[in-house]
Order: structure tokens, then C-alpha cells, then sequence
């Protein structure tokens, strides 16, 4: 019986990843045992094929993350660079008196072909390129490695909260966030490194003065021991010294150059090749101006005509085509654009692209967002994280919050600016139709008082109204926030305004917040944990449009939904007795009473409400059984307005106490007080005797009569 045979890796490819940790190894040991001089010219191309790679790499890439492993190859090839100097010393200090191919032939060509043998032009050929890869190159790109990694770790944490924002706007997904996240973590990680690799070439440099020096001085001394004559002792090891001392400066050159290439190109995002060609040649004006002004040095008496020619001919040609090429895809598009609109003109059909085309971009305007920001362009800076704004996190928090509040997801709030707004304006739309919209005042902070606790004293400023809950406010300075805090205001700043005004907006929209979909989606998550009560329920006792108006009548009234268990619960025990949603909804907050009563509970336990006279009562409840009767039930209007007058008087000496006003009354009253209330007092809370918990006590602090002021 044949069984398939498994592919097997290559040899190759599974002895690879044990290659660089022996490399390493190997490395290390060549500082402290004899290398020959075959191996040491073996080791030496290796060295310089590894710098011509980095350097080609980094001419090649298109983001420095693409070769984020680059801190750790120089680590290596300055380490390379290194073992190799103690070993080439040590063979020109033991064989040098043979002759100058002792230390290998990569070093004798370098210092005898390079520099034609000629010490003191090797000499300053070293220090030249010495100077140029230590204070200029390495420490420049060092600095710049330096100032990168800084910034990048101080904007980190804004990174990670904007990815988290998008990632609560649902503007993205988890996967994408994960993915965007390790991006962020392996940015900061690899600038970081690269502030350290800059170190490694820095060191490299000054290391390879000082072995050039001690090479020097080591084999004149070792020359004449051995006993070579001055002059002779002076020239075989100048020529070894310079040439192991230029052989190591030219990798380190490339491998600094390249350095420098990744930390300086993170703005251009494509190859360097490409960047220069399209951002130094890609406006012919310019290279044309460049193309004239070289050909005027040609006019300078002892000048040489042909490079200068050469190079004004090449830039002026180049000019001309590019500059002839931009011109007829000018002409091309403008007669494009012409004959499409007279052919639209003329009633023509428009072509099957065309038309697919607009019809796209129509249709992709039709949806409305559910809820959208927006704000006018000096607003701009309190939105936009990259200027430092924090809306963003805000709104992700208040979703979070939301969420836990009220039991509603509350949709993505789409944010754009809009140039029809006053320059300093913010509105909320809900699907398409502004619902609030507040002038804030830029460059000042909102200083809020406390009508229960005013501050000690007034702190200059313009006088307003806080635009969330119409406290008394003042526009101050930015630079008298310390002193207002000091003397008891609350001071926010335009992010925080928005974002709380989004929140109590988001509030009173929240039953209309809970579309169809909202609803599936919620009953969809309840059912993963208990799937028998949905199924019991949705459509078998209610439909689901039945359900979707009892939750927003909670919602309305400011009642958490978030306890769907309860909720669902209570709807099918008493659907069976009525399909009225309205009943239902006032059955189900029965058996939410205990939610209820946690809600309008002061610190000490206890509901501080708002009661109605019996001789009010008496009024609601003929009204109601006048209605239930058919013979009328209209209350009298001035009688209304007295209920109302005292009732508006009532909700505002509660406030002025720093108190949530509570409206206490009987259950088969409720609701007609709740819509009696909610025309003069929309965010009083209006609850029954029934709710409330039978262990909670009622102090009534206010009566509503009906006797005129």
C-alpha cells in the first residue's frame, strides 16, 4: 500500500536560519584567532558585498518598514568590520616585513591601486572620507534617528487612540485595527533601533582612526624588530595600514550612507529613484529656468564649454518634451470635456462607463447618516486629531458609555466640516435634518458656574449660556483657566462641549436612535445567551414592530433598555392580557421598578419627589374618565394654565437645589401627567407609586396645585 509522499523543505532552506546565528559566532572568533590571508580576502568582499546590498536595498525600498531588520544588519556588518580590522592587523603586524601582500590582496590593491601607492595621498584619502562619514553623514542621519524615534514615541499614544476611535466609529475593522496597531508598535520599535544603529556607525568610524594609528605606529616598530631599515619598514606598513583603513571606511560609507537614506525618506513613500524623478524633474518650468542658467557659465571667461553644454543641452531637451507632453494631455482633456457636454447638450445617450459611473456616484449620496456632526472650518482643530484634537476619543468613550447606559449601540457619528455653517458654528443632524445647532467662541475656554454653588467671585469674560444645560458661563482666556478652577468654575474646551452636548442630544434621541436593524442586531446578541426567550416572543406573541415601540417608549422617558432580559420577560408575561403597547409599556416598567427607583434615588437613599394635590389629581382623573366615557374630557384652559404655572414653578425650585426633578403620582395617571409634563418640563421624570421600590421612602419637597400664583 503507497502512501503520498510529503514534500520536504530544501536543504538549502532548512540549514539557512542556522547560517546567520553561526556567522555570528564565527565573527566573534576571528577577533581572537589567526585568519589566513585567502580567507581574510574571502571575508573582506564579503564585507563590502553586504554594504553595496544595504545600500541598494535602501535606494530601492519604498517604506524603511519594508527592511525593519536594517538596525540589526548593521549591527552585524559593523561587527564584521571590526573583526576584520583586529584580523588584518594582526596579519600586517606578524607578515608584514614579507611584503605587502601579507595581509591579502584586497589590501594591497587598496593601498597601492586606489591611491597609487603613494602613503600620504592614502593617508588623506582616509581622513577625508573619515570626516565625511563621521561629521557629516553618521551624524547627521543620527540625528535625525534621534528626533524620529522621539516623536515617534510621543505620538504613539495618540496613534493607538485614533486607531481605537475608528475602530468605535466602526470606520474600521478589529482586524484592521490589530494590523494597524503592530504597524504603530513596529514604527516606534524600528526608529528607535535606528536611533541605536546610528551609534554602531559612529563608533565604527572613530574605531577605524584609531586602528589605522596603532597599525601605524605598531608596524614601523615591528618593521625595524624585524630588521627592515626605516624607510623600507615605513612604506610596507603605510601601505598595508592605509589600504586595511580604506578597505573597512568604504563599506562603512555605504553602510552610513544608506542609514542616512532610510531616515530621511519616510515622507516620500515610494523609491527614492521615483521620488526624485517626479519631485526635482517633474516641473519642466524649472528644469528649463535650470537648463538657461548653466548655459550662462559657459559665458564666464576660462570656463570649459563642454560639460556645461553637455549638461544645459540634456535639461533643456528634457524640458521641452515634458513641457510639450503636459500641454497636449491639457488639450486632450479639455476637448474631452467639451465634447461630453455637448454631447450631453445635445441629448445624446451617454456611454454605458459614463452612465454606471454617475449613477454610482449618485446613488452613494442617496443614504442619510443616522447622526452626523458638523462644524465649521475654526472648529476644525477641536475635530481633527492630527491638530491635536481629542473629539475623536471622546465620542469613542461616549459610545462605550452609551452603551452601558441605555442599552443602545449608538451608531457611528459621522464628522465633516461644512463651509455653509458660521466659521465658529457645530449642529447635529439626525438622518439628514439639523436638530441642534451652537456658535462656540475660538480660542477661549467655557467657564460654567453652579447655580446651587456659585463661584466666590466673577472672573473676567464674555457672559453666555452653557449651550448643554443653559447654566450661566463665561468665554475666558486660556491663560485664566487656573484662576477660574481656583475660584470653583468648571472650564472645558470646545471638544468637551461638543461631545457633551453629543451625549445629551444622543439621549433625548434615543428612542429614535433604535431603527428596525438597531433592534435585530440587539436581539440578535441577546439571543446568543438566551435564544428560548426571543423565539418565544418575537413574532410569536408580539411582532417585532410591537416590541421596537414598547423600548422606545422606555427610551423616550430616559429608561435603560440594557436589561432586555427583564424586559422581555415582563412583555410575555402580561402580553396576554393586552396588545396595546402603550399598556404594555406602562406593565413592563412595573417590573423594572427597581431600575427606576436606583434612577431617581437622591444620595441618601431616598426620592425626592415632586407630588400632585388631590385637588389636581381629582382633575386628572374626571378628564380621563370624561375621555374613557366618550363625553369629552378637555381640561378647562385656565385651569390648565394654573397646573402649569405652578407645575414650571415647582421643576425650577427643584434645579435651583441642584436636584434631577421627580414627579411622583398615581399609576393610572401617569402617562396623561407624563404628556402634560413633557410640554412645559421635557426632562422631568415622571414616575408611579408602583415603581417605586416598597422599601424606598418619598419626601415630597414640592405639590403641584392648581390655585393661581
Amino acid at each position: 500500500m503507497s502512501t503520498a509522499a510529503t514534500p520536504s523543505k530544501p536543504l538549502l532552506a532548512t540549514l539557512l536560519p542556522l547560517f546567520v546565528p553561526l556567522g555570528i559566532i564565527g565573527v566573534v572568533l576571528m577577533m581572537v584567532m589567526p585568519v589566513p590571508a585567502f580567507l581574510l580576502d574571502f571575508l573582506l568582499a564579503v564585507s563590502l558585498t553586504i554594504s553595496v546590498s544595504v545600500f541598494l536595498i535602501a535606494l530601492f525600498i519604498e517604506k524603511p518598514l519594508d527592511f525593519s531588520a536594517f538596525p540589526t544588519v548593521v549591527l552585524v556588518a559593523t561587527l564584521l568590520r571590526l573583526a576584520l580590522n583586529v584580523t588584518s592587523t594582526r596579519l600586517i603586524l606578524l607578515h608584514g616585513n614579507e611584503g605587502s601582500g601579507s595581509a591579502g590582496h584586497v589590501i594591497e590593491t587598496f593601498g597601492r591601486f586606489v591611491v597609487g601607492g603613494n602613503v600620504v595621498i592614502g593617508l588623506v584619502v582616509f581622513i577625508i572620507l573619515v570626516v565625511i562619514n563621521f561629521m557629516v553623514i553618521t551624524k547627521g542621519a543620527g540625528r535625525i534617528a534621534e528626533v524620529a524615534a522621539r516623536f515617534t514615541l510621543d505620538a504613539m499614544p495618540g496613534k493607538q487612540m485614533a486607531i481605537d476611535a475608528e475602530l468605535s466609529a466602526g470606520m474600521i475593522t478589529q482586524n484592521v485595527a490589530s494590523k494597524r496597531r503592530k504597524e504603530v508598535e513596529r514604527e516606534a520599535d524600528f526608529f528607535g533601533a535606528m536611533d541605536g544603529a546610528s551609534k554602531f556607525v559612529a563608533g565604527d568610524a572613530v574605531a577605524g582612526i584609531i586602528i589605522t594609528v596603532v597599525n601605524l605606529i605598531g608596524g614601523l616598530i615591528r618593521g625595524v624588530v624585524a630588521g627592515m631599515d626605516v624607510s623600507q619598514a615605513a612604506e610596507t606598513f603605510s601601505i598595508l595600514s592605509v589600504g586595511d583603513a580604506l578597505v573597512s571606511q568604504v563599506p562603512a560609507l555605504l553602510t552610513s550612507t544608506a542609514a542616512g537614506m532610510f531616515v530621511t525618506r519616510t515622507a516620500t513613500g515610494q523609491e527614492i529613484g521615483s521620488a526624485l524623478r517626479e519631485q526635482m524633474f517633474g516641473t519642466p518650468k524649472a528644469v528649463g529656468l535650470t537648463a538657461v542658467v548653466v548655459a550662462c557659465f559657459m559665458l564666464i571667461p576660462g570656463m570649459p564649454v563642454t560639460p556645461f553644454l553637455i549638461i544645459s543641452g540634456g535639461l533643456g531637451y528634457y524640458a521641452y518634451t515634458h513641457w510639450n507632453d503636459e500641454r497636449h494631455t491639457a488639450e486632450d482633456t479639455g476637448s474631452g470635456a467639451g465634447a461630453g457636454a455637448s454631447g450631453a447638450g445635445a441629448g445624446s445617450a451617454p456611454t454605458t462607463t459614463s452612465g454606471s459611473a454617475t449613477a454610482e456616484d449618485i446613488e452613494k449620496e442617496l443614504p442619510l447618516d443616522v447622526l452626523a456632526l458638523e462644524v465649521g472650518y475654526e472648529l476644525i482643530p477641536a475635530v481633527d486629531a492630527g491638530m491635536g484634537g481629542t473629539l475623536l476619543d471622546r465620542i469613542a468613550n461616549l459610545r462605550k458609555q452609551f452603551a452601558l447606559d441605555f442599552g443602545v449601540i449608538l451608531p457611528p457619528v459621522r464628522i465633516r466640516d461644512n463651509l455653509m455653517l458660521s466659521s465658529n458654528a457645530y449642529r447635529f443632524m439626525l438622518l439628514g435634518t439639523e436638530v441642534n445647532r451652537v456658535e462656540l467662541k475660538p480660542g477661549f475656554l467655557l467657564a460654567m458656574t453652579n447655580p446651587s454653588n456659585p463661584p466666590d467671585m466673577d472672573i473676567d469674560g464674555e457672559e453666555t449660556r452653557d449651550p448643554v444645560f443653559a447654566a450661566p458661563a463665561r468665554w475666558i482666556k486660556p491663560s485664566d483657566r487656573d484662576l477660574a478652577e481656583a475660584l470653583g468654575y468648571t472650564v472645558v474646551d470646545h471638544a468637551t462641549v461638543i461631545a457633551t452636548h453629543l451625549g445629551e442630544t444622543a439621549k433625548q434621541l434615543a428612542d429614535q436612535l433604535l431603527g428596525r436593524a438597531e433592534l435585530q442586531h440587539l436581539l440578535e446578541v441577546f439571543s446568543r445567551t438566551n435564544p428560548k426567550i426571543v423565539d418565544d416572543i418575537v413574532p410569536a406573541m408580539l411582532p417585532i414592530g410591537d416590541v421596537q415601540k414598547i423600548l422606545r417608549n422606555l427610551l423616550r422617558e430616559g429608561v435603560s433598555i440594557r436589561d432586555l432580559r427583564s424586559i422581555l420577560e415582563a412583555i410575555a408575561e402580561v402580553s396576554g392580557a393586552t396588545k396595546d403597547t402603550e399598556q404594555l409599556t406602562e406593565l413592563v416598567r412595573s417590573r423594572l421598578g427597581r431600575q427606576i427607583t436606583a434612577a431617581a434615588k437622591s444620595e441618601d437613599g431616598a426620592i425626592h419627589a415632586i407630588v400632585l394635590s388631590a385637588s389636581v389629581e381629582d382633575t386628572f382623573r374626571r378628564s380621563l374618565r370624561d375621555i374613557a366615557a366618550g363625553t369629552g374630557g378637555a381640561l378647562d384652559p385656565d385651569e390648565v394654565r394654573r397646573i402649569g404655572a405652578s407645575f414650571e414653578a415647582c421643576v425650577q425650585r427643584v434645579r435651583d437645589q441642584g436636584r434631577t426633578p421627580v414627579l411622583v403620582t398615581s399609576p393610572e395617571l401617569r402617562r396623561y401627567v407624563r404628556a402634560f409634563a413633557e410640554r412645559r418640563a421635557p426632562h422631568t421624570t415622571v414616575i408611579s407609586y408602583r415603581e417605586i421600590e416598597g422599601q424606598t421612602q418619598i419626601r415630597p419637597i414640592e405639590t403641584v396645585t392648581n390655585q393661581a400664583s
